[in-house]
């Protein structure tokens, strides 16, 4: 029917009739849900506004962790919630889950434990002195660019592993936190003394927009040093998605003096002395 409630009747197609012909799906599309006709180039391709007006003042980090953002509301008090946990129920749990092997991920000789001292370190690794930024207060180990970072590689594993623990405590026991006490788990468990855990780190739930993790687009990278090997401020690490030096000496030369300067300078910039360096 049309719009003026005539009727019309249609000719009979044939295989070779324009109305059969099956139309040419751009190969961008070609792989796009049928439902919702392919996929259209993305809005955001291209250059990003950052990109074209690099010098323009960015105010996001004025709506730097906004209420909208926070799953528990404002009124949740995570110091409260967490003094009310049995802690000793947790930490027998997480010290479950460091001898339980998943077929997943196995467990090296059956024991979690270093994989999980390491994703603590790297939490805490980030901070520097020098602003006062980075570290494990937020949980921000979550989230990129840390969450790819190379030196980073398969703590997503570490945190699908706790999973079962902070789903079954909630929002009583933050991400942070829980990074943090697995670590103590580890080391206790496998007979370290610790001075013992204080709890109270409350999560973030975005990405970090004011913390200047260098001037390098490429993993690995390095181009945070002028004159005699002088490390850019307020940076701690050697290159780009590392936390601190390379394990293999300044960009992977093995000279054990150059290591040794790269090694007191980045970890005086994470808080330490020689001694607890050593």
């Amino acid at each position: 029917m049309t719009e003026n409630n005539e009727s019309h009747v249609f000719d009979p197609v044939t295989p070779d009739s324009p109305e059969t012909a099956i139309p040419e799906v751009p190969e961008a599309q070609a792989t796009g849900c049928p439902v919702a006709h392919g996929r259209a180039p993305h809005p955001t391709q291209g250059g990003g506004n950052r990109q074209w007006w690099p010098d323009r003042l960015n105010l996001k980090i004025l709506a730097k962790n906004p209420a909208v953002a926070n799953p528990l509301g404002e009124e949740f008090d995570y110091a409260a919630a967490f003094r009310a946990l049995d802690l000793p129920a947790v930490k027998r749990d997480i010290a479950e889950v460091l001898t339980t092997s998943q077929d997943w991920w196995p467990a090296d000789f059956g024991n979690y434990g270093p994989l999980m001292i390491r994703m603590a370190w790297h939490s805490a690794g980030t901070y520097r002195i020098s602003d006062g930024r980075g570290g494990a207060g937020a949980g921000q180990q979550r989230f990129a660019p840390l969450n790819s970072w190379p030196d980073n590689g398969n703590l997503d594993k570490a945190r699908r592993l706790l999973w079962p623990v902070k789903k079954k405590y909630g929002q009583s026991l933050s991400w942070a936190d829980l990074l943090i006490l697995t670590g103590n788990v580890a080391l206790e468990t496998m007979g370290f003394k610790t001075f013992g855990f204080a709890g109270g780190r409350e999560d973030v739930w975005e990405s970090e927009e004011d913390v200047y993790w260098g001037p390098e687009t490429t993993w690995l990278d390095d181009e945070r040093y002028t004159g005699d090997r002088e490390l850019e401020n307020p940076l701690g690490a050697v290159q780009m998605g590392l936390i601190y030096v390379n394990p293999e000496g300044p960009n992977g030369n093995p000279d054990p003096i150059a290591a040794a300067r790269d090694i007191r300078e980045t970890f005086r910039r994470m808080a330490m002395n020689d001694e607890e360096t050593v």
